[in-house]
């Protein structure tokens, strides 16, 4: 059918000029993450209406282990997106792995295996078009792999913004539809009383981007939402095989990823 063809040909087109008005690296110094956390601050003060400390900087002790993935919008060089990520090297220093405050954790590393986190994923409202997601997932895949990781794990939020019903329906249609192994089970500790909470049609409510977009990818729930209380999201955390990741978006992301 050629007139299918010519638009998704079009549509293509569109898809890498809107990603040609970005450039995507790594924070090279201090200066670069204080950009990437002003931007989580303002998106999560607005966004989630997170309680956060005034001072315009959402810092956590973790940042200073992880490597922090920016997108930056190439005519104003302003920090656009941004995604922090935990290395297993990056988590001993740590002394573990910032799910583990939220979740008990035991089961999934006690597999043995190259487990990376990701976390702080952040876009700025005026550029939720797409583009800067897949770069964010782009740049994230091919660090994982370059790295020789085999899993990510990472808290998927779900926001209490537009009420606990739409959370409790999307947490529910999540840990139905794509629960993980049981083996890569986690516990949450301070739960979310999902099944508690009269839910609205599960099927019809869009999942989050991010969330939508890690699901693609083949990522499974590893538990039942935690409730978190300061960013005012119900978490759940979530698992990707690297080697399993669906082969259309993985060959896709890693054409588009940093050169190692």
């Amino acid at each position: 059918m050629p007139h299918v063809d010519e638009h998704n040909r079009h549509g293509n087109n569109e898809a890498r000029l809107e990603q040609s008005r970005f450039r995507i690296g790594f924070a090279r110094d201090d200066s670069e993450v204080l950009e990437a956390q002003r931007l989580r601050w303002r998106v999560y003060r607005e966004s989630l209406h997170a309680d956060l400390p005034a001072g315009g900087v959402d810092a956590d002790e973790f940042d200073r282990f992880c490597d922090h993935l920016l997108v930056r919008d190439s005519d104003t060089d302003a920090v656009v997106g941004t995604y922090r990520i935990l290395t297993p090297e990056g988590a001993r220093r740590a002394g573990g792995y910032y799910s583990a405050t939220e979740f008990d954790i035991g089961r999934i590393v006690s597999q043995g295996a190259r487990i990376a986190e990701v976390g702080r994923a952040c876009v700025h409202p005026a550029y939720r078009t797409g583009g800067v997601i897949t770069l964010l997932l782009a740049g994230l895949t091919g660090h994982l792999v370059e790295r020789g990781c085999e899993y990510v794990i990472g808290c998927a939020s779900v926001s209490l913004a537009d009420g606990a019903a739409r959370a409790a329906s999307i947490c529910r249609r999540l840990t139905r539809d794509h629960r993980s192994p049981i083996e890569w089970h986690a516990f949450p500790r301070a739960r979310f009383p999902f099944e508690s909470i009269t839910a609205e049609a599960e099927d019809d409510l869009p999942l989050p981007p991010l969330i939508k977009a890690y699901v693609r990818l083949g990522a499974t729930v590893c538990s039942e939402p935690a409730w978190d209380q300061q960013f005012k999201t119900a978490d759940l955390l979530l698992i990707l095989s690297i080697a399993h990741m669906a082969p259309r978006y993985r060959s896709r992301l890693l054409r588009q990823a940093l050169p190692a």
